[in-house]
């Protein structure tokens, strides 16, 4: 058996966006100062630099802006994930996110193609937010 995957830290900047995976929910940080939505937790806004941030529910829905098959796995502790697909997703509400596909053969995806999150809890306090292919009519408008 492999050795454990390598997982995030929690910290006080991320603590709100991983509470909210763990709850099923995705969260963006707003700037009240500008209006930027970023997604991954930041102390200040990656536009303004300003620290007036909020955060806001998601819909959690996207498009695959690009993607990379892996076959190679980096490291002994993925080796029995591959083939895994890495996919670039534009969120409806602007920001891109890099994840992982599931639920789709890797010769099956397409740029293009609409997506919803999924949840993975992986630990106790580690739930990694996975993308895979949005149902045919549960898009929300």
């Amino acid at each position: 058996m492999s050795g454990a995957k390598p997982l995030p830290p929690i910290d006080d900047d991320t603590r709100a966006w991983w509470d909210g995976l763990h709850r099923g929910v995705l969260l963006l940080q707003h700037c009240r100062a500008c209006g930027h939505v970023q997604v991954y937790q930041r102390a200040m806004c990656g536009r303004c630099l300003g620290g007036d941030l909020e955060h806001r529910e998601a819909t959690g829905e996207g498009t695959i802006y690009s993607f990379s098959t892996v076959y190679r796995p980096p490291s002994a502790e993925f080796k029995d994930d591959v083939p895994y697909t890495v996919v670039l997703v534009e969120l409806s509400e602007g920001p891109r996110m890099l994840s992982t596909l599931v639920d789709m053969a890797p010769d099956a995806v397409r740029i293009g193609q609409r997506v919803q999150i999924v949840y993975d809890r992986v630990t106790e306090a580690i739930t990694l937010p996975r993308f895979r292919p949005l149902a045919s009519g549960a898009s929300t408008p």
